[in-house]
């Protein structure tokens, strides 16, 4: 039996950046929002990320004040930890339902003291942290989570009993089940998102046996202050780099991949990481191996211009393979493009592999809107409605349509939260006073 929450204005599908900015820009003019995230905690990517090209702004810093203003906003209801089922249609309105998964910690009694992680006995690897570090049995997923719940994770607890003894308030659960959730929209935002390329996409490049190739995502928590290490370490053995590298379209613009199409944020991530690497290794010699760079938006070029000043090298080549050596050292084989093809071997402590952009799970199964041969949703009028699916009421937002930075990110986010008022004016679903906020 589904419980029926209260109808709702507009449905944010995914708690990340784009998700965040839509729904506070809607709850904002009055409109109620529920913001639907099927991790324990909003925040998406971009919690993950150490900065911001070009400015090198913290990303954290970006990030945290939108998930407490959602999640402090009274027009807003957050409902992590939930996917969907379905959505079916009634004239102007939409029914999805809904399941909550269990934390088994029951939220309106956990206090987030976190006295039940550190009686935990059983650690598990910390994807947050690229799996770099663990986390306990019972835990909150990162320090600046929203909701600062812990969550069980029934494929490694022991049921030992130690979280139940030490909590004040009783709020763990073994017996939680899935909950079954109900709720009316008038207007659904997709903010789906994005995932990395598999690193094992290329063979060549043992990007799933070297410990010393890692995805750029790692590397982002390497760089980050609240990184697991604490500073930029290689992984195999934690000695500090002396030679890192960076591979450059190893997820895109490759048709044996299915990726085709460039996503557009890789090179300038790769020379943002690039640059911190100089200031957190400093004596270490960086090389970024590209075909072509693109630094399309604003101040990408004086930012790419900034990197090779600093001493970044950057050879024009296509990287063959990638080989590991006995001392855990890498081996990396390319042939230059600018030199009639000279096929030269570098010697590299620690490679990162630029992996591409490929589509969120989007909502295309659960509703009739298109989507392109990349796999992301396609939007029929992009220069008069850049948001809209070409279905009534339903619209999209961030990373959803194609490959962006979190600057065209954040500004469609806004224009698809213009696009949903507009819809919400046109069928009478004018503004009324917020009814609170549940987490």
């Amino acid at each position: 039996m589904s419980t029926l929450l209260p109808a709702t204005d507009a449905l944010v599908v995914g708690g990340g950046i784009a998700g965040l900015q839509t729904a506070l820009d809607l709850a904002d003019q009055g409109y109620q929002v529920t913001i639907v995230e099927r991790e324990p905690s909003i925040g998406g990517a971009m919690i993950g990320l150490s900065k911001v090209f070009p400015t090198l702004d913290c990303a954290s810093c970006i990030t945290t004040p939108k998930m407490a203003a959602a999640a402090h906003h009274e027009g807003i209801t957050l409902l992590t930890y939930t996917g969907i089922d379905s959505i079916s249609r009634n004239g102007a309105t939409f029914s999805v339902r809904l399941t909550k998964k269990p934390r088994f910690v029951r939220e309106d009694l956990c206090i987030g003291c976190r006295l039940c992680e550190y009686a935990c006995p059983s650690i598990v690897p910390d994807q947050f942290q690229g799996g770099y570090s663990g986390h306990r049995a019972i835990h909150i997923p990162f320090s600046n989570a929203i909701p600062q719940t812990a969550r069980v994770d029934d494929n490694y607890c022991t049921l030992c009993g130690q979280c139940v003894a030490v909590c004040p308030t009783d709020a763990v659960d073994f017996e939680q089940k899935p909950k079954q959730l109900e709720v009316q929209a008038k207007t659904i935002i997709d903010a789906t998102g994005w995932r990395l390329t598999p690193i094992d996409a290329k063979p060549q490049y043992h990007g799933d046996t070297i410990a010393n190739v890692i995805s750029p995502l790692q590397m982002e928590r390497l760089l980050a202050p609240h990184g697991p290490f604490g500073r930029v370490l290689r992984p195999a053995d934690g000695k500090v780099p002396e030679s890192i590298a960076y591979v450059q379209c190893a997820g895109s613009r490759d048709a044996t991949l299915g990726v085709p199409y460039c996503s557009r944020v890789c090179c300038m991530y790769a020379i943002k990481q690039a640059m911190l690497l100089s200031g957190a290794v400093p004596l270490a010699d960086i090389t970024i191996y590209y075909m072509d760079i693109r630094a399309f938006g604003k101040g990408f070029e004086e930012f790419y211009q900034n990197a090779k000043a600093m001493g970044i090298e950057f050879i024009k080549g296509k990287v063959a393979r990638i080989t590991e050596n006995p001392d855990r050292s890498i081996m990396v084989r390319f042939e230059r493009i600018d030199e009639f093809g000279q096929v030269e071997e570098r010697r590299h402590d620690m490679v990162v592999l630029s992996l591409g952009m490929l589509p969120g799970d989007n909502l295309h199964p659960l509703l009739p809107i298109q989507i392109g041969k990349d796999g992301f949703v396609l939007v029929p009028h992009a220069k008069e409605a850049p948001c809209h699916t070409g279905v009534d009421g339903v619209f999209v937002a961030g990373t959803t349509t194609g490959p962006k930075d979190i600057v065209d990110t954040i500004v469609e986010a806004g224009a698809a939260a213009s696009e949903a008022a507009m819809y919400l004016k046109e069928i009478g679903g004018d503004p009324r006073p917020s009814e609170g906020n549940e987490s």
